[in-house]
């Protein structure tokens, strides 16, 4: 899905391997409206937004021919240049400036797509509904025997995003270490980033608090978290988690990777009154010891990276105590998407979420079969509401522009958190992800068999 090469300009030298830091500062243009093309852009902060990265002409063609056949065959309407509009009828695509476009996905395929929303070149009316047909017909988008030589023209992960101890700091940091006030601009009161989970749709901002303390019960409740439990929690986030669970009288080890969320989760844990019970550690899953009667880990795996999920799983086999239940909340894609996505480095890898890659449900079935003790006893999907989760975060994204702006963030920080948060809700909207609560048990060996 992602295009060969991206070149850059001769007169700039980045390392192409990191991520573009989504770094602060004050435009002086309009405030804020995504739907804005964004002003003067600083040409520092945002590279290859500013410059397009270059194609040849033939690359270039190639990429317009695809792109047009694609669209013309969807259910959706693409203006090109506010004259010609092609497609089936059906949500507005407007694309402002085609030879931008087309550019830039002739040089970097999806990432020049994403790249070519943050620079104003491309919007919609309605981003999730243009995204959602996109999603919808995902795996047709790319012609087939393209498809197949993906290995030859898909960019590739660069090593640096490598989830190693020390890279997982650094990819972890690039996300949540921007701002615990950012977070707090769109989330609820919980501060919870995953997935709530909803009585009924359409859900409201009002009912969110509630959703998300379900979702965090219905996962406790599964690990069978109760009084004297001692509970490890692998992704603190801001420790919401953490202090349901000593609520209920566990005794709770949480870890993050995450300075500013590590500082806030101590700070609201202490305020609820149960500093005594919680401990947040600053450290990698990697090197927790002990036994836990209890594991949960939230939208945590997604992070991990696939050379890393054999050795992520044999340390939850490690920490199980006998008898003990682990509880995950993942976000996962089809198998066969997987299987062919999985080393191209994207717009997600550039921009959001470094070093990451979905699982698929069987990919998980795969690793603990064959590296572990652990299996699958129980498994539910709820993507209708992280749809849900994620078009109240988007809206109020979007209604609090202006404090985003104050924080320091300039504009094309907005569209670019925008389109990831359109573009994951119409990953879940179309179906093409999922999100799963699962309960893993351990088999027991011969020496435990009763």
């Amino acid at each position: 899905m992602t295009a060969p090469t991206h070149q850059l300009p001769a007169d700039r030298t980045p390392d192409p391997a990191a991520p573009v830091p989504a770094q602060r500062g004050h435009d002086h243009g309009p405030a804020g409206r995504a739907d804005q093309r964004p002003p003067a852009t600083d040409p520092e902060r945002w590279p290859d937004v500013v410059a397009r990265p270059r194609a040849s002409r033939a690359r270039t063609a190639v990429a317009e021919r695809i792109v047009r056949r694609a669209l013309a065959k969807l259910p959706l309407r693409a203006r090109l240049g506010g004259v010609e509009a092609i497609g089936l009828g059906g949500p507005l695509m407007d694309i402002r400036d085609p030879g931008a476009f087309f550019g830039r996905i002739g040089a970097s395929g999806l990432i020049g797509f994403g790249e070519s929303y943050m620079a104003g070149e491309w919007d919609a009316p309605d981003m999730v509904a243009v995204l959602t047909v996109l999603a919808d017909n995902a795996a047709e988008l790319v012609p087939a025997p393209l498809q197949r030589l993906r290995s030859l023209w898909a960019l590739r992960k660069p090593e640096a995003q490598l989830n190693t101890p020390e890279g997982s700091r650094e990819n972890i940091s690039h996300h949540y270490d921007l701002s615990n006030d950012l977070f707090a601009l769109f989330l609820d009161e919980t501060l919870s980033y995953s997935s709530a989970v909803f009585r009924g749709f359409p859900a409201e901002q009002a009912l969110l608090p509630a959703a998300q303390h379900r979702k965090i019960d219905r996962l406790l409740d599964t690990a069978g978290v109760r009084e004297g439990t001692r509970l490890l929690e692998i992704g603190t986030g801001w420790g919401e988690l953490a202090i349901r669970a000593a609520a209920r009288g566990a005794r709770v080890t949480t870890v993050t990777l995450s300075a500013e969320q590590r500082e806030l989760a101590r700070t609201r844990i202490r305020e609820a009154g149960f500093a005594d019970r919680v401990e947040v550690r600053l450290c990698d899953y990697r090197q927790v010891t002990g036994d836990y009667d209890a594991i949960v880990s939230v939208e945590m795996i997604e992070a991990v990276g696939e050379e890393f999920w054999p050795v992520y799983f044999r340390t939850l086999d490690r920490l199980l105590a006998p008898g003990g239940r682990i509880a995950l909340q993942a976000i996962t894609m089809p198998d066969d998407r997987l299987r062919a996505s999985r080393s191209t480095y994207t717009w997600i890898h550039k921009y959001i979420f470094p070093g990451g890659l979905l699982p698929s449900t069987e990919a998980i079935e795969r690793v603990t079969t064959e590296h572990t003790r652990l299996r699958t006893a129980q498994r539910i999907g709820y993507g209708a509401h992280y749809a849900e989760t994620l078009r109240l975060w988007r809206e109020r994204f979007t209604e609090r522009s202006a404090e985003v702006d104050a924080l320091g963030f300039d504009a094309v920080f907005r569209r670019m958190w925008t389109f990831y948060l359109a573009y994951s809700e119409a990953g879940f909207r179309s179906g093409y992800l999922d999100v799963q609560q699962l309960l893993l048990t351990r088999e027991p060996n011969q020496q435990e068999t009763p």
